[in-house]
């Protein structure tokens, strides 16, 4: 389906994870680019902890703690970005590399070393840092650090389980996670030197810390390399990354299901691997997180493992995920409105679903986020929106809320999101008939006034020409949007004007004849010759001071507000004169001529007044030929419509 290929084109891309370590580094720290003498002082202390590096290679205790604290102070530099360069000009990344293994030592000795691992950890978190910066990568890839990385994830096989250990295992994930940072050369070579098994069986390690750092760096290599996918379950990774998804550490849960997002990332086998391990009721309830960043990645997810299966959609929804889904949308950040709209629009595209997350609240929601300015997220919006129009049970509540205008009037940013509303707007229109009809009927007779219009806004554009008399005429449509054109809102105003347009545009062939309404009484027809006659007049009104001569039998016969002014309890029942205060001579004369012979020439310079009265005596056909006049006039002078409104109010 064409909208479906376009919508799996703005997939939300995944990233590997950049491990900053920024727990290490003091944000509020001063960053400046050293110049001049500051620079060369700098590259001087940067090439005396490198020519001690390369001279303290020894397990000589003093050598030791030399080299820790050389791999101290330039780590301790390269927290701030902008001296990197230099200390990589100076030298640093060979020396590093050199003490990212242990110095040389005699067969069989196993005393205790000083300062054991602590070099080593300096070193790769010194590395680490440099690695932030993309073009120092390849060097430091190049000067041979990779295998000694790989070989520090081992080093708990190796050694008891210590801090020092423990702290060696996590630098060197984190400098392996930063050095495969969206380089795809480097990703593979990591697999290539053996780095993914130790890294998996990481996720199992007791550390906290170390999990969340295999995690971060298995998410990286993850990420757009499809071998590096496979092997990673290959390994077993997925039972042990769907634990994780439960745990209560947030950093764990979001490393997890970043990792689990970029394995099933255009991965379709992999996808029903992940599903089919039990990963769906976990990433479920990420959706209630209180880590913001883990929402994001499982509404994600949930987008991805419902971009196809259709089953898999409905068990989405089967379990759970609507509702957080919606909560998501009023959120103030637009990344998890973003992720939330994402998933929604592909759950909304299974016919099963499209009632549940409209009745769930889904849909006011939705057609707010039609006014962001973020493309991504209005597209995501609009392409939910596409799929719940899909689903009969939805159209009311679409147009009861707005929807229709919304889609109308919405300042869209991209070509696509446009072709989805007007998509959108047409599978609408093509089910305005049967039981969707009737109960938009319905709403215009008994709902708030507000909802009314808004029913009949919408139907002047999407109804047939066929079911026009029915709302319009049937159903005082039109009066409905006549009414609009007296509000007070110049909005509704321009609303009820160019709807009127519309519709007289397809009523063109219909003629002020057709237009009267069959009349609920057989009619009795005085003629224009007893129009404002005194000759067996037994009633007369009291018009603007002046007398107009009637005859009970003749009104009696043309309305129910007549039949309950004569025939019923009120005064006028015996009353010779009735004074009528409130309509004007030549108003009051035209509505008079129309119940006296069943027809009238009306006007627009007249016909809001007679409408009013009209209205007022209860007088259908009358109605309609003031309505029919104003429709008319509006129709032929389209770029007046506005200024014709004003006039009309």
């Amino acid at each position: 389906m064409e909208l479906q290929r376009s919508e799996d084109q703005g997939l939300p891309e995944r990233k590997g994870q950049k491990r900053k370590l920024e727990e290490e580094i003091q944000e509020d720290r001063e960053i400046s680019l050293p110049t001049g003498d500051a620079r060369r002082a700098l590259l001087a202390e940067v090439t005396a902890q490198v020519t001690l590096l390369e001279s303290a290679f020894t397990w000589r205790e003093s050598d030791r703690s030399a080299a820790k604290r050389a791999t101290h102070v330039l780590a301790e530099l390269a927290k701030n970005e902008e001296v990197v360069n230099v200390i990589v000009e100076g030298g640093a990344v060979p020396a590093l590399v050199k003490h990212l293994q242990a110095p040389p030592c005699e067969d069989g000795d196993r005393s205790p070393k000083p300062f054991e691992h602590e070099v080593e950890k300096g070193s790769a978190f010194a590395l680490g840092l440099l690695a932030v910066k993309p073009e120092h990568q390849q060097l430091i890839v190049d000067s041979g650090a990779l295998s000694h990385l790989v070989n520090l994830l081992r080093r708990h096989k190796d050694s008891s389980i210590s801090r020092a250990v423990i702290s060696v295992i996590r630098r060197a994930a984190d400098a392996l996670t930063n050095l495969a940072h969206e380089n795809s050369s480097i990703k593979t070579r990591v697999r290539m030197e053996g780095g993914i098994p130790p890294l998996v069986e990481l996720l199992e390690f007791t550390d906290t810390k170390v999990q969340r750092a295999a995690a971060g760096a298995l998410r990286t290599l993850a990420f757009k390399n499809d071998e590096n996918k496979n092997q990673i379950v290959e390994c077993n990774a997925l039972p042990t990354l769907i634990l994780m998804l439960r745990s209560e550490d947030a950093a764990i849960h979001y490393e997890a299901v970043g990792v689990i997002g970029n394995l099933v990332h255009s991965s379709p086998n992999i996808k029903k691997e992940v599903l089919a391990a039990g990963a769906l009721q976990p990433v479920i309830g990420l959706l209630n997180s209180c880590c913001s960043e883990s929402q994001r990645e499982a509404a994600l997810l949930l987008g991805q493992f419902a971009a196809t299966d259709s089953d898999c959609k409905v068990h989405i929804v089967q379990r759970g995920a609507v509702r957080p889904l919606i909560e998501m949308l009023h959120s103030p950040d637009v990344q998890l409105k973003e992720m939330s709209t994402f998933a929604l629009g592909r759950l909304a595209q299974d016919t099963h679903n499209q009632a549940g997350i409209a009745h769930s609240g889904g849909l006011v929601p939705l057609l707010k986020l039609l006014d962001s300015k973020n493309g991504s997220l209005q597209h995501n919006a609009a392409f939910a929106l596409y799929g719940l129009a899909d689903n009969e049970d939805n159209v009311s509540d679409f147009i009861r809320v707005g929807g229709v205008q919304r889609l109308q009037d919405g300042e869209f940013i991209v070509q696509a999101t446009k072709d989805c509303v007007a998509k959108t707007l047409k599978r609408l229109e093509e089910k305005i008939h049967g039981r969707v009809l009737n109960h938009l009927l319905y709403l215009m007779r008994v709902a708030e006034k507000p909802v009314q219009r808004r029913v009949a806004l919408a139907l002047a554009y999407l109804c047939s020409p066929d079911d026009q008399r029915t709302i319009f005429i049937d159903n005082n449509g039109l009066e409905l949007l006549l009414g609009l054109l007296g509000s007070t809102s110049t909005k509704q105003q321009l609303d009820g004007a160019v709807a009127l347009y519309k519709l007289s545009n397809k009523a063109m062939t219909l003629s002020p004849m057709d237009a009267a309404p069959p009349s609920p009484t057989p009619q009795v027809y005085l003629g224009e010759q007893y129009v404002n006659n005194a000759t067996l007049s037994d009633v007369t009104f009291l018009v603007e001071g002046r007398r107009f001569y009637a005859h009970r039998i003749c009104l009696l016969a043309s309305s129910d507000a007549f039949r309950a002014m004569f025939d019923g309890g009120y005064r006028e029942k015996d009353a010779r004169d009735i004074e009528i205060p409130n309509i004007k001579w030549e108003v009051f004369e035209l509505m008079m001529r129309f119940i006296y012979t069943g027809s009238v020439d009306v006007t627009l310079d007249i016909a809001q007044d007679l409408l009013r009265a009209a209205d007022q005596y209860l007088l259908e056909g009358l109605k309609r030929l003031c309505e029919y006049t104003i429709a008319q006039a509006l129709a032929s002078n389209p770029a007046n419509s506005s200024r014709d409104s004003q006039l009309l109010c």
